[in-house]
């Protein structure tokens, strides 16, 4: 296949497109805009290979998208572009209004009208894949219930609302205009190149300069932990075998309590960063709880057998070993963490 992928030079976008080139024969089109988020350094594998091409280009350009299509002729698509961080969507929700509502109707009226155009044959196989997450249905609270690929959406922040919206103008594509599209829900990934803004990445670099390691409430909060790396096959996995109008979760099997990941984390960084900063003792000290966040979601818990039993895919990784392969990448590539951040300071000033 050639697939066109969007967002592909984020954090899950950019796992996904080193798993193709590594893992397959099909070739991909990245298209992504590059905001603060986006590193094409996490690239430079797949950059030389010729069955990768890049295209810098924000998915609410509808011209810039018909020239891509037409120029590329994709089999497929996946769509990862988003913003994505919820405190930034309850700090200023326009810019996730604009990008993964506005942008994801964009991306499927240049897709469908794309689409159209194809002889019947190209029309069967084509297959448009919306990478959504579990946070569009909302709080499980403290029930010991899961996620299935039925249950009802009831988001709660900005950020997960404008996610549903775009989850629903996929399905709205596909039943009233026909367009052969899938969607997938995923938990929480960790890994290599995630940008130092969410849980795992901030709490290494914080703990690295001996910076309080702030938890939000009690830090009983629960979610599904999910290696990046594992989701790219998952996901390439759909992409390849799944049939239109279908959905799918896609989980870890690693439920933990926030408190939890970063106590495992100060354990893991006791290990392997004998070299402490001034003062610390041992990392754990470290941790301190602020004010939770409004609108704050209890649990989630993703039901991931639907993919285990269909498709054949299961994790490869477990929160243990996964966690202990993300922080020995930090710290083995703690350079690229102060270029993203210096970078970003800098567009921000």
């Amino acid at each position: 296949m050639k697939i066109l992928v969007t967002g592909g030079a984020g954090f899950i976008g950019s796992a996904l497109i080193r798993h193709i080139i590594r893992h397959s024969h099909d070739s991909v089109i990245n298209v992504d805009k590059l905001t603060y988020a986006g590193s094409l350094e996490a690239l430079e594998d797949a950059s030389d290979n010729p069955r990768y091409q890049f295209e810098r280009l924000d998915i609410c350009n509808r011209a810039g998208l018909d020239r891509v299509f037409q120029k590329h002729q994709p089999d497929a698509v996946m769509h990862l572009a988003a913003e994505s961080h919820v405190d930034k969507s309850i700090a200023g929700p326009a810019a996730f209004i604009e990008t993964n509502v506005v942008g994801t109707y964009t991306l499927l009226e240049a897709t469908y009208a794309y689409w159209r155009r194809l002889d019947t044959s190209a029309q069967a196989k084509f297959q448009f894949l919306q990478v959504s997450t579990d946070e569009v249905f909302g709080d499980l609270g403290s029930s010991t219930a899961q996620f299935t690929e039925t249950s009802a959406y009831a988001p709660s922040s900005p950020y997960s609302a404008s996610k549903a919206g775009a989850d629903h103008l996929v399905r709205a594509w596909h039943r009233t205009y026909g367009l052969p599209t899938l969607i997938t829900h995923c938990s929480n990934n960790y890994g290599p190149y995630q940008f130092p803004e969410k849980l795992i990445p901030v709490m290494i670099a914080h703990a690295l300069e001996g910076r309080p390691l702030s938890l939000y409430g009690d830090g009983l909060h629960e979610r599904d932990w999910l290696y990046v790396e594992d989701h790219a096959r998952a996901l390439h996995t759909v992409i390849s075998h799944a049939g239109p109008g279908t959905s799918w979760n896609i989980g870890g099997d690693s439920g933990q309590r926030n408190i939890d990941v970063v106590h495992t984390l100060c354990e893991l960084l006791q290990e392997l960063t004998p070299a402490r900063p001034a003062g610390v003792r041992h990392y754990k000290d470290l941790i301190r709880s602020v004010d939770d966040r409004p609108g704050h979601d209890r649990r989630y818990s993703i039901d991931a057998s639907k993919i285990h039993n269909e498709l054949g895919w299961t994790p490869h990784e477990t929160f243990q070993t996964g966690l202990r392969k993300t922080v020995k990448w930090y710290l083995a590539n703690r350079d690229w963490c102060e270029h993203r951040l210096n970078f970003t300071a800098q567009k921000e000033e």
